[in-house]
Parts: C-alpha cells; sequence; structure tokens
C-alpha cells in the first residue's frame, strides 16, 4: 500500500473482525486492499496510517429504523438475533470513538441498499471484481460491504 495522503478506509463493522476496505487513487488507477482486523488491531492499523487517512467510511448500521427483538413463546431466536445487532451497532459506535481518539476525519453512513445478486441480495465476489476490475484473490462479506462503501469516492 502507498502511505499517500489520499487514503479512503471503509470499514464495516463486526463483533469478531471488521471488514476493512483501503482505497486510494495513484497515477489515474483505482487501488484497493481488503482487511479482515479485529477491534484493537484496527486501531493499531488506523493509528499506524493516520497521517495518511482522508477519511473514514464507517457503515451504521444503528442509523436504520430499529426493530425490537424479544425473547417469545419457543427458542429466542429474535432474541439472539437482537444481541448480535446490538453487539455489532456498539462496535461501530465504539469505532466513531476510535476514530475521535486518533484525531481521524469520519462519516458515519446508513447501511446500503441490498440489490445484489448474493444471499439476502448481498453483493458476491464476482459481482465485486466486475464493478472494480481489479482481481481480488478472496473476500468475506464485510470486506465487499466495507469496499461498496468507499468506491464511489
Amino acid at each position: 500500500m502507498v502511505k499517500s495522503k489520499k487514503l479512503i478506509i471503509g470499514i464495516d463493522p463486526d463483533v469478531h473482525k471488521n471488514g476493512v476496505a483501503v482505497y486510494w487513487k495513484e497515477d489515474g488507477k483505482r487501488h484497493l486492499e481488503l482487511h479482515s482486523l479485529r477491534f484493537f488491531e484496527l486501531f493499531d492499523f488506523l493509528n499506524h496510517l493516520k497521517e495518511s487517512i482522508k477519511l473514514v467510511v464507517i457503515e451504521g448500521g444503528w442509523l436504520n429504523y430499529k426493530s425490537n427483538y424479544r425473547i417469545t413463546k419457543g427458542n429466542g431466536i429474535n432474541a439472539r438475533i437482537g444481541a448480535k445487532v446490538g453487539a455489532n451497532h456498539e462496535t461501530g459506535k465504539k469505532i466513531v470513538e476510535m476514530c475521535v481518539y486518533i484525531g481521524i476525519i469520519y462519516n458515519i453512513v446508513k447501511p446500503l441498499k441490498k440489490s445484489w445478486k448474493g444471499s439476502e441480495g448481498k453483493i458476491t465476489h464476482k459481482e465485486l471484481e466486475q464493478m472494480t476490475k481489479i482481481d481480488l484473490k478472496r473476500t468475506n462479506q464485510e470486506q465487499r460491504d466495507a469496499t461498496l462503501l468507499v468506491w464511489g469516492y
């Protein structure tokens, strides 16, 4: 990765590993690096690159209309889903706090509409490669979602 002062970093928050897309333009070409980083790995990563970062774009799932998941008769699936969603939202809020602490400019965006061919309308690896025209070895859903956050810059 080139350490220029023009890096745009997209983050799709997750409790276990955050999807991170590092995007920059150089010599008229678009460049992209994808990572999956635990919370404190992300802190170290952003802190190391802070002088080169122009903007961090964070998916703010908590900006969506909220649904209440409660334990109902049965197996409590809704309660488990609600706990996971809430934990991911809190991770995102802590990443915002991290950016403030480090002194990095950030933008929080609502999750993008799911209009792709993958499961639940999510973007597939093949669609991401077609969109970016970059040969990507392997990607996970968090990395692909993070890429969507930055690709328009």
